[in-house]
C-alpha cells in the first residue's frame, strides 16, 4: 500500500512540476497574463512548486525504505523519473499540441521502461 500511495504522491508532485516549470510558458495566450514581468512568473512558479514539495517529500519518506517502504533510494528516483517524462509527455499533448512527439520520444519511453526492469532486478 505505501508503494501505491508513493506512486501516486509522485505523480502529483510531477503534475505541479511540470506546471511550474512549464506552465507559464502558455501564459502570453492570457490575457490577464501577457503584462506580467519576469520576476512575477517566477514568483507565481514558486508557488505553483510549493505543491510540489508538499507532495514529494511525503512521498520519498513514504516509499524510501529506510522508512519502512518499500523502494531503495536508486528505485524511488528511477520510479520519479518515469513518473515526470510520463507526466511531462501528457501535459505536452494536452497544452502544446504543436509540439510533435516523435519515433525517438518513443524509443526513449521504452529505454526509461527498461531502465525500471533494470532497477528492479535482482542481481
Amino acid at each position: 500500500m505505501r508503494g501505491l500511495w508513493t506512486i501516486l504522491l509522485l505523480i502529483a508532485s510531477n503534475t505541479f512540476m511540470t506546471l511550474a516549470w512549464y506552465g507559464h510558458l502558455k501564459f502570453q495566450e492570457w490575457h490577464w497574463a501577457k503584462r506580467l514581468g519576469l520576476f512575477s512568473i517566477i514568483l507565481i512558479s514558486w508557488g505553483i512548486a510549493f505543491f510540489e514539495y508538499v507532495l514529494q517529500v511525503p512521498a520519498n519518506r513514504l516509499g524510501h525504505a529506510g522508512h519502512g517502504g518499500p523502494f531503495t533510494l536508486v528505485q524511488l528516483k528511477v520510479v520519479q523519473e518515469v513518473i515526470t517524462l510520463a507526466v511531462f509527455a501528457i501535459f505536452t499533448l494536452i497544452a502544446f499540441r504543436q509540439e510533435a512527439l516523435r519515433w525517438n520520444h518513443a524509443l526513449a519511453a521504452l529505454l526509461l521502461v527498461a531502465a525500471v526492469w533494470l532497477v528492479f532486478k535482482d542481481r
